[in-house]
């Protein structure tokens, strides 16, 4: 199936070095997305570029989102591959492919993010470990209640006590875990437990994720696939998760939860059971795909098989 590249004027001309590649998991709720952009235009760190890995969201909701693209100063590469179903994995390894840092960081389209989340991400990456954050989860009355100017205000972040009050009385909200803590004595204390990935706020070094050939493009449903499977196989290579609770901080928006697909865990135990670092299904196969069927959407910039 297609992919389909747009590269937004700040993009196009920006020449430098860039610290982190931030790919955001997107489909359809471009509402979302300016909430997530108006926090990335807050970041104190700057140098970073933007991947939108897009899995077939409609036509009007792409050719919007490329209209807000073209005035925005950030610097963002919009990938989409046509809807075929659940393909988060597939979208994830292209933006590998495309990623122009060494350093990548993997969130979804509904998670904003705090001021210095980008900026603590880069201060707390090592060699040999993937970064694992936590979320607070808002109700849907703040949810409601936000737009990108809020964002830009800081509106979160001035009515934090509030917020996670009101989450408190949510279902798994994490109400905590939405509070930034600076003293690194509490830093210490918090994270001193080892926590298993979730996929929306993850981030490692592009070496790593390619040492296992990326993410298994076999799952295609929710659950699992972007973050239970990538953090066992990661193990295998001697890289483990650094949890990162209440420094790398994200809000997200609220919406109702997407079954799991039961297929995924039957996938996900022989993959258990078989041990093997290195997917057959990942970014390696998806190059050989690319290479055959469209190879002018490989740049001399890209990976090569």
């Amino acid at each position: 199936m297609p992919f389909k590249i747009f590269r937004n004027f700040s993009h196009q001309t920006h020449t430098n070095t860039i610290d982190a590649t931030l790919v955001i998991a997107f489909y359809n709720h471009l509402n979302n997305l300016k909430l997530i952009f108006a926090s990335l235009e807050n970041q104190t760190h700057k140098n970073f570029e933007i991947i939108i890995a897009d899995d077939g969201s409609q036509e009007t909701c792409v050719k919007e989102l490329h209209q807000y693209l073209e005035t925005s100063p950030l610097k963002v590469l919009h990938l989409w591959q046509a809807d075929s179903g659940f393909r988060k994995n597939r979208i994830l390894n292209f933006s590998i492919i495309n990623a122009k840092s060494d350093y990548i960081i993997f969130i979804d389209g509904d998670c904003i993010l705090h001021p210095e989340f980008i900026k603590e991400t880069l201060h707390e990456r090592e060699k040999n470990k993937i970064l694992s954050g936590r979320t607070l989860e808002m109700d849907s009355q703040i949810s409601k209640k936000l737009n990108p100017e809020k964002i830009k205000n800081q509106f979160i972040e001035k009515n934090i006590y509030k917020i996670v009050f009101n989450s408190l009385f949510m279902k798994n909200s994490n109400a905590s875990k939405g509070l930034y803590f600076k003293s690194p004595w509490l830093r210490k204390i918090i994270n001193k437990k080892p926590r298993a990935l979730l996929g929306r706020n993850i981030s490692l070094y592009k070496e790593k994720i390619l040492a296992i050939n990326g993410f298994d493009m076999r799952y295609e449903g929710p659950g699992t696939g972007e973050d239970s499977d990538i953090d066992f196989r990661l193990r295998l290579i001697g890289v483990n998760p650094k949890s990162v609770m209440n420094i790398c901080v994200q809000y997200h928006v609220y919406h109702k939860i997407a079954k799991r697909a039961n297929a995924n865990e039957a996938l996900f135990n022989k993959v258990k059971e078989q041990k093997n670092p290195v997917t057959p299904y990942g970014i390696k196969e998806l190059l050989k795909e690319i290479q055959e069927s469209n190879p002018s959407l490989l740049s001399k910039n890209n990976l090569t098989l």
